[in-house]
């Protein structure tokens, strides 16, 4: 089985028609649903939340054994697929970056209730910062997290009474008070 250093691949990363858009239905959904598998959990397990489509360095869309690349049309499509799963969001009009949400943001929101409890930080205050690069997140998966899906879960629960966002001077000292 092929790796990208510690990440396994599945046997259809070897199989070169899996890199080339498939033209029957059938055929196409089954290709687009290992990819769209084979992206959340490359993104998972690598920290990744944002993937350019134009990026020919990216792991996944080439595999050098085979000598095969995925094309632009089937990155996007591939991409496209998530998104519309509600598993990704573009980040711009032209579908250029994606931004890959292996956990959607209600899920994101469980997990920093979760974070919050088991650290016993209700009643307290930390810096989006601290929450995303303090020691308290170490070998969590907060740890390393997009800024942009950590606010949104933040701000999903503040809507919901959990914590209050208070703005610093710069994002850097934002701040977070959390509920009890």
């Amino acid at each position: 089985m092929q790796k990208l250093g510690d990440f396994k691949l599945p046997q259809f990363f070897n199989y070169p028609p899996y890199f080339t858009l498939q033209p029957v239905r059938d055929t196409r959904e089954k290709q687009i649903q290992l990819w769209k598998d084979l992206i959340l959990d490359y993104c998972k397990t690598q920290n990744v939340f944002v993937i350019a489509v134009e990026d020919q360095d990216f792991p996944l869309f080439s595999n050098p054994a085979i000598e095969r690349s995925l094309t632009h049309e089937a990155r996007e499509a591939f991409l496209s697929a998530l998104v519309s799963q509600g598993r990704a969001e573009w980040l711009d009009k032209n579908h250029r970056k994606c931004l890959i949400l292996w956990h959607r943001i209600q899920e994101w929101a469980n997990i920093i209730l979760e974070f919050v409890k088991e650290n016993g930080l209700e009643n307290s205050v930390m810096t989006v910062e601290e929450i995303r690069s303090g020691p308290e997140s170490r070998g969590t998966e907060l740890h390393g997290i997009d800024r942009t899906v950590l606010m949104r879960a933040l701000k999903l629960l503040e809507q919901k009474g959990k914590l209050a966002i208070f703005k610093g001077t710069t994002a850097d000292d934002e701040g977070v008070k959390f509920s009890a």
